[in-house]
């Protein structure tokens, strides 16, 4: 394994479809939802382990803990970042996670992944 604290992940997405919500309705118009803001940290952080592990491995997610402190409304280009901040007995990965909207930051936390075996990845 080639996991090294340090190791960063970038992505850019546009709030869209499935990302999206209205609260029920009650805000008037569509932005970011809490779910998908933490869904696409949790993506970009799977894909930079997933660039590091075998082809035998794969990870799993287990924890987040994120603070959505901005509202991102839909068509706006949002950029997440995933950055490998430690990994113990070589299958407990953590990361520092960020969502940004130009300079401003949407949401900001940590994640928590597990190597596991994947025998049917190629």
């Amino acid at each position: 394994m080639t996991l090294a604290p340090g190791i960063r992940g970038e992505d850019e997405f546009v709030v869209e479809d499935l990302l999206l919500t209205d609260v029920g309705g009650t805000l008037g118009e569509s932005v970011l939802s809490t779910p998908g803001m933490i869904a696409m940290m949790e993506r970009t952080a799977a894909r930079l382990a997933l660039e590091h592990l075998p082809p035998d491995r794969a990870t799993v997610g287990f924890e987040v803990c994120v603070k959505h402190v901005a509202g991102a409304g839909e068509g706006a280009l949002c950029a997440v970042t995933a950055v490998l901040t430690d990994v113990l007995e070589e299958r407990k990965l953590f990361f520092d996670v960020e969502v940004c909207e130009g300079e401003r930051t949407v949401g900001v936390g940590t994640h928590q992944r597990r190597v596991v075996p994947a025998p049917h990845r190629s």
